[in-house]
């Protein structure tokens, strides 16, 4: 299933000429110039459309979930330093992926009734393939993934992170939870990107400048926790049993379903919010997809990274012993190994690395409910908008307050099962997304 992934974003990478490389400075121009130079990515002239900006900070604000944070800290728990490497491979690729699903969102989007634009996976499997049957599939394992991915599994970190830090009984997390939420999302999207414009900013911005400061304090080791990187990606380890590559094979495994699952790149999800963004060059939207990858991998989760493998708290030793008794020792990982890694400079980090796995986790309840909804409209009618909202609000409950382990196993099974017709429809519609960058790179020389 990874090897899919990286398959399809090494097409799209090979057959734009690299596009994330040798047009870097075209898709920064689009993106980055248009937020702070003129601003035009946060202005909408259709008042049935959000702005680009929103699109972007919606989208993020499903994909920088607790993964960013705890995700990480495990994969380099138990796949090594090396693991960082391979996430940053795969998000590379990824780059392109979800480069060719926001332009494919954009060009077969359509408008409603009402006149606002949606569009979706679903969409150019339908109008673009003409595969209705694919597109069904896809929003019935999307709309449950809204259950278990975007929601259950974020609230049930929100009640453990406050209970365990704070004291906070669970079901008050659940019932607060459950009445924000519902403020949100019962307002549409227009009132999900109002808020998520505001949110990620700040929570992005906030957890990377609290990165900064811990690496910034312990300087003198970046170079070292680059060379680990970059050593441990391809240093070959014999497992207890003597299998001769037990360690590359799990940073790799690691490092990449963590690049994917991060990102969402190649899962189709986020299409949907940036199909009803103000644009009217499928390419340009396609630009904004490369710049969502980067600052969710490339930047939020290198930040993570970096700060556990310069503060000192990364065990090298308890890695080293995991994988000679072919990875059964316990190690420390996750949200544990990132709170201790903070806490080793700012006073309270631990509680600061909490407090942003709250705002994180409630920032992706509120954007995966937007791509549920979408997928309960193409699969029952507008009729099932109302109904799936107060179901997924309900929902929150059951995450604060139960065992979820069973639930992240079947959370990642759905989004195994919702990227395979995602990427056929990706690889079928290929000559499409060809087509329409070199259109738009000749017509913008």
């Amino acid at each position: 299933m990874l090897m899919f992934f990286l398959l399809v974003g090494a097409m799209f990478t090979i057959r734009t000429d690299f596009f994330q490389v040798t047009q870097i400075r075209r898709w920064t121009g689009e993106t980055l110039l248009k937020l702070f130079g003129d601003g035009r990515a946060r202005r909408s002239e259709d008042r049935h459309a959000i702005t680009q900006f929103q699109s972007l900070c919606t989208a993020l604000a499903a994909t920088i979930g607790t993964g960013s944070i705890a995700g990480v800290a495990t994969a380099i728990a138990l796949g090594g330093p090396g693991s960082v490497f391979w996430m940053w491979f795969s998000a590379f690729l990824g780059m392109m992926t979800s480069y060719a699903e926001k332009a494919l969102g954009v060009r077969y989007r359509c408008r409603d009734e009402k006149g606002n634009w949606t569009g979706g996976a679903m969409i150019y499997m339908e109008r673009g393939l003409h595969c209705r049957w694919m597109a069904v599939l896809f929003s019935l394992f999307c709309f449950l993934a809204s259950f278990g991915i975007g929601n259950m599994t974020q609230a049930n970190s929100i009640a453990a992170g406050l209970e365990d830090s704070f004291g906070v009984p669970p079901v008050t997390t659940a019932l607060v939870t459950m009445a924000l939420v519902a403020m949100v999302i019962m307002g549409g999207l227009g009132r999900i990107a109002s808020v998520t414009e505001r949110m990620v900013p700040l929570m992005a911005g906030g957890y990377i400048l609290s990165g900064f400061v811990v690496v910034g304090c312990n300087l003198d080791r970046v170079p070292e926790a680059f060379s680990l990187i970059f050593r441990e990606a391809f240093r070959f380890r014999a497992a207890g049993g003597g299998v001769l590559g037990y360690g590359i094979a799990e940073a790799m495994r690691l490092g990449i379903s963590r690049g994917v699952f991060s990102n969402e790149a190649g899962l189709g999800s986020s299409v949907m919010v940036h199909a009803a963004s103000d644009v009217k060059e499928p390419a340009v939207q396609g630009m904004w997809g490369v710049f969502e990858v980067f600052v969710d991998t490339m930047v939020v989760c290198t930040v993570t990274c970096l700060v556990i493998l310069t503060s000192g708290v990364y065990d090298m030793e308890a890695y080293l012993r995991a994988i000679a008794s072919g990875g059964q020792d316990a190690v420390v990982s996750g949200t544990a190994l990132t709170a201790r890694a903070f806490a080793s400079v700012i006073p309270q980090g631990d509680k600061l690395v909490v407090a942003a796995i709250v705002v994180f986790a409630f920032a992706t309840l509120i954007g995966w409910s937007y791509y549920g909804e979408r997928t309960a409209v193409y699969l029952f009618g507008k009729r099932a908008v109302f109904p799936y909202k107060v179901l997924f609000v309900l929902v929150i409950f059951a995450g604060c307050t139960g065992s979820l382990t069973l639930v992240w196993d079947i959370a990642d099974t759905l989004n195994g099962f919702m990227a395979v017709p995602n990427l056929l429809a990706l690889t079928l519609l290929s000559g499409e997304v060809i087509r329409m960058t070199r259109a738009y790179l000749a017509e913008n020389k």
